[in-house]
């Protein structure tokens, strides 16, 4: 395939990078500093503004998905630039013409309970509360979306460094647990499973989840 990436040097993306380039795709990486990224077999990159419709449109055209696992954690406008990434993103595929996207989310938008969602009880992190409300938003967003086959990827809650296993267990919209505790994924296997649905979708305009 060839794969358009937003958000290659960031902790998941560069995972996803790596495992995508592994099984021989090509990946074209989007990035506002392309000297962050050394040259690799099968890659290119270029510059451009996730934030920004045209710069996206014309990077991702002529590819078969987008992949974006954009975070604008740390700015101060950090809900405004997150939320016109995804527009970019939704907007900008559909001008280039490239249907199948997947948008890599949070799992504070993960059900618990019936009604109550993991970001909305007493013991989700407060450092992460912002971060993971404004994902919910995204996937509240995505979600009217009816041109685009996209996707929307929550991990386990807990999301580490680890092995690749290529051994998880999958779900839709429920936190999956690891007995009493939440459940828990490796970076790595999260990028498995991301390029695992790019080659045989199973979740089209739907949110899955992972976990061991």
């Amino acid at each position: 395939m060839k794969i358009a990436l937003i958000g290659a040097t960031g902790f998941v993306g560069s995972k996803v990078l790596g495992e995508a380039l592994q099984r021989r795709h090509q990946v074209t990486a989007l990035a506002r500093t392309p000297g962050k990224l050394a040259a690799r077999p099968g890659l290119e990159v270029l510059e451009a503004d996730a934030g920004d419709v045209d710069q996206v449109a014309h990077a991702i055209e002529g590819h078969d998905a987008v992949v974006s696992a954009y975070n604008a954690r740390g700015t101060p406008d950090f809900r405004a630039r997150y939320l016109a990434g995804l527009r970019a993103l939704l907007d900008g595929a559909k001008r280039a013409g490239v249907k199948r996207v997947l948008w890599v989310g949070g799992a504070g938008s993960l059900y618990v309970a019936p009604g109550v969602q993991l970001v909305d009880t007493p013991q989700f992190p407060a450092e992460y509360k912002t971060e993971a409300q404004i994902a919910r938003d995204a996937l509240d967003l995505i979600r009217e979306e009816q041109a685009l086959d996209w996707t929307f990827v929550s991990p386990a809650p807990l999301l580490q460094p680890g092995p690749r296993t290529g051994r998880f267990r999958l779900g839709g919209d429920e936190v999956l647990m690891d007995g009493a505790q939440p459940g828990r994924i490796s970076v790595d296997d999260l990028a498995v499973a991301i390029v695992d649905e790019l080659e045989k979708p199973r979740h089209v305009r739907q949110r899955f989840t992972l976990a061991y």
